[in-house]
């Protein structure tokens, strides 16, 4: 068996880690991802139905009971012992390659069937799908910290050509591609729709029927993570009384289902300003899990459609532009306290934007007044509670992080900065589902002060410091357009919108208050401008779409990053500058 498949295999599955033992979404162990259709998974919030993972044929739900078999290793040492994991995958793939009579050769080539056969796919493009990733993986090479420490590297073999005719030898049907998808070519896609039905007493759902771009320029696509099971999510999504969103993207095969056209608007981030200019992905996995089995198979998918959408609408490939939940500002003040937090600080930002082809770099000198958050994340393993319900006390398990913990003043013992729309009368907690005080990579700050090896940046109108050595920083100069307020301005007001003026709205169209939120943005500060733009609401509020109604104003607006969401300022408010 050469190993460069079994590197390339475990790290499609498990990117390597171990995850001490614990289950994943679809019940799979190790870094070979071993899976036991009955173990009893648990997430923080929702327990794991055996009957619900994965949606793979009986078999294949049980590769771990198969693997003992082949190994004469227990069923618990395969589980929790990483190297008789590998051997497992291994027994498997030999298994595999035997039954469709391919040699068992020291060629990787020559594999391509076993490894689209290990994939548990019930149709030939999904195994396919995934085969040409861990191809891709081969030719690519890859390195990286694991979970338990260990450095390990494939090294890049371009020169490998799969040899695909292994791949007809499965028998397995084809996949139906729907005529309304819209995915990039060479992804396993399907089109499972959501509904856009009439309820009683005037309502409908789960989403609007529009016309975009023309309608709403897409200014976003927003990261999700679904919080529940691939098989619960499509349910929900099914459901016309439950929100919607485009794409939902499954965690150990990468395999890819499309909801709503993207000309239409889902009801996904919780904020109508951004939903009508937003493009929504449901990742499958839980935020306090999230590092643990946010696979390599999702995102690669989720890269390749991130960029095919990107490419489509003009959306810059930058922090600005591709948003997790979390980053979605509330509407209006009472909104902040209940926004989600989801993709989490264990979503890998910075590899997301290395598949997109866009790699987060620094470009300034170490005077730049600005800089971007961007943490090695194998190593940066900040401490986290909240991750085991029962405990609730209890430290996360070290696992690699996007995010950076904030403090009041130059030290580690100092408090968390405040953040008053998440916590109004409280404290920031080192809770992982708690970003109130937390920076997260790629996104763009204007410094404060600098002390030794301490930063300091302006975040939610105040000074938040962090430990940033120069021998390991987890910051770099990143030069980026900048507002403070105007002179005479003793303050700024932020919202979190970007509503026309009253005089744009015609008659018979409400006219929507700005609203300014509970944040102060103080003279003498600076944030970084993601984005400009002039006001827009779009009124869709019934399930007749002749009714629906785009005003457009002319005042100006800046997205600016302002803690660890986005928020916007009006152009006449401030003064524009570059780092």
């Amino acid at each position: 068996m050469p190993e460069s498949v079994l590197l390339a295999v475990s790290y499609m599955e498990s990117r390597w880690d171990c995850n001490g033992g614990k289950p994943s979404t679809a019940a799979g162990f190790g870094p070979m991802h071993l899976t036991d259709g009955d173990a009893p998974g648990t997430s923080r919030r929702h327990p794991i139905d055996p009957s619900q993972q994965a949606g793979q044929d009986g078999g294949s739900l049980h590769t771990l009971e198969r693997a003992a078999e082949l190994t004469g290793q227990s069923v618990e040492r395969l589980r929790k012992d990483p190297a008789a994991n590998v051997d497992g995958g291994a027994a498997l793939l030999a298994e595999y390659q035997r039954a469709l009579g391919a040699p068992p050769s020291a060629d990787p080539a020559e594999w391509y069937g076993a490894v689209a056969r290990y994939s548990g796919a019930t149709d030939e493009e999904t195994a396919a799908g995934f085969a040409d990733e861990v191809y891709e993986v081969i030719h690519e090479g890859a390195t990286r910290l694991t979970d338990i420490g260990t450095e390990m590297t494939l090294p890049s073999s371009p020169e490998v050509r799969p040899s695909r005719f292994w791949l007809t030898r499965l028998n397995l049907p084809h996949l139906a591609r729907s005529d309304e998808v819209e995915c990039p070519a060479g992804l396993s896609c399907e089109w499972i729709p959501a509904p856009y039905v009439e309820l009683p007493n005037g309502k409908y759902g789960n989403h609007d029927k529009a016309d975009r771009p023309t309608s709403q320029t897409i200014h976003y696509i927003v990261i999700h993570d679904t919080e529940e099971l691939y098989d619960k999510t499509l349910d929900i999504v099914r459901d016309p009384k439950e929100a919607s969103w485009h794409y939902t993207l499954r965690s150990h095969d990468g395999h890819l289902a499309q909801h709503v056209r993207t000309k239409d608007v889902a009801w996904h981030a919780r904020n109508w300003y951004m939903n009508p200019k937003a493009i929504g992905l449901e990742h499958e996995g839980f935020l306090a899990a999230g590092g643990t089995w946010y696979t390599e198979a999702m995102y690669r998918t989720s890269a390749k459609l991130v960029r095919y959408l990107a490419d489509r609408f003009g959306v810059p490939l930058d922090r600005a532009h591709i948003l997790g939940h979390d980053n979605v500002p509330g509407l209006v003040p009472e909104s902040f306290e209940t926004m989600h937090e989801d993709p989490g600080p264990y979503w890998d930002w910075a590899h997301f934007f290395d598949l997109l082809g866009a790699p987060l770099r620094p470009d300034g000198d170490a005077g730049t007044a600005t800089v971007m958050i961007l943490p090695d994340y194998d190593r940066n393993r900040p401490h986290y509670i909240g991750c085991d319900e029962a405990h609730p006390a209890a430290t996360c398990p070290a696992h690699g992080s996007a995010s950076i913990w904030l403090h009041t003043e130059p030290r580690e013992d100092s408090p968390l900065v405040k953040d008053i729309g998440k916590h109004p009368t409280g404290d920031s907690t080192f809770s992982v589902y708690d970003h109130a005080a937390r920076a997260v990579t790629g996104q763009r700050y204007v410094v404060a002060e600098r002390r030794g090896d301490w930063t300091a940046i302006w975040y939610l109108g105040q000074k938040a410091w962090f430990h940033n050595p120069a021998s390991a920083p987890v910051a770099v100069p990143s030069r980026a357009r900048m507002v403070k307020p105007r002179p005479g301005l003793a303050s700024v007001p932020l919202y979190g919108r970007a509503y026309p003026e009253a005089s744009a709205f015609p008659a018979g169209v409400e006219v929507q208050p700005l609203a300014p939120l509970q944040y102060t943005f103080p003279a003498g500060q600076s944030y970084t401008i993601g984005l400009t733009t002039t006001g827009e609401y779009y009124k869709a509020n019934t399930f007749d779409t002749t009714q629906h109604v785009v005003v457009r104003g002319a005042d100006e607006y800046h997205q600016i990053q302002f803690g660890h969401r986005v928020m916007f300022v009006r152009n006449e408010d401030v003064v524009v500058s570059e780092a």
